[in-house]
């Protein structure tokens, strides 16, 4: 790969193991019948991978619609698989609320730098214009994987712990950051949520109106996904 070029062209959704086994115990502490839930491919965070995590981390059962069941046989105990009863909190589990470590965090890297000069707009319609003379980046990274359209003039990334705010519209697969004078270049690594220095999920429900739960499970449902400790 040439020196300076993106390590990826699309957006990851890493899946922190660590984090969840964490959550898990949290969650399940003082339960002898704790019930999971892994609706929805595990709200985006993957079922087999949830409900394996889980029942080894003392889980009585999982908690799974119809499609996330079918997806499940052959890898999880029918007896430990079910489909009604109130499970654990998920938003401690998937480190949703803050209380507890985020499990997915998004990540996507800068293609393209481009000077701006005040006045110029960016993205479809021009919804934002530069107030003064900057450096914009273009980041993997758009609606097809999660990254919601009013996310656009709304919502930070971290890029080297430092934060920098999405301008503009969201596209398909592409959103422009003002970095600013910031010390950044093509291919590095940009944080959407759940990373350090990040924005927290909760920064995308409040600009989205969307809840924290429905944002995961789009990103995660859409992006690749990714494990990691």
């Amino acid at each position: 790969m040439p020196a300076g070029s993106p390590k990826r062209s699309a957006p990851v959704a890493r899946i922190s193991r660590s984090a969840l086994d964490g959550n898990l115990a949290t969650a399940l502490t003082g339960t002898t019948d704790g019930l999971v839930d892994v609706r929805a491919d595990a709200w985006g965070h993957g079922a087999a991978f949830v409900a394996a995590a889980a029942l080894r981390s003392g889980a009585a059962a999982v908690l799974a619609d119809p499609v996330t069941a079918a997806s499940l046989i052959g890898l999880v105990d029918p007896a430990r698989l079910v489909t009604a009863g109130d499970p654990v909190d998920a938003e401690t589990v998937f480190g949703l609320s803050g209380a507890s470590a985020p499990v997915l965090s998004l990540r996507g890297w800068v293609l393209s730098l481009k000077a701006l000069r005040a006045g110029e707009g960016v993205s479809y319609g021009y919804t934002h214009r530069a107030p003064r003379d900057t450096t914009v980046a273009l980041v993997t990274g758009g609606y097809a994987q999660g990254i919601v359209r009013a996310l656009g003039n709304g919502a930070d990334v971290a890029i080297a712990g430092r934060r920098h705010p999405i301008v503009g519209r969201v596209a398909m697969d592409v959103c422009v950051v003002d970095v600013g004078g910031a010390d950044v270049a093509r291919g590095d690594e940009v944080t959407f949520f759940g990373g350090a220095g990040a924005p927290g999920i909760g920064e995308w429900a409040a600009a989205t109106g969307m809840s924290a739960g429905e944002l995961v499970a789009a990103v995660g449902l859409r992006s690749a996904r990714e494990l990691v400790e």
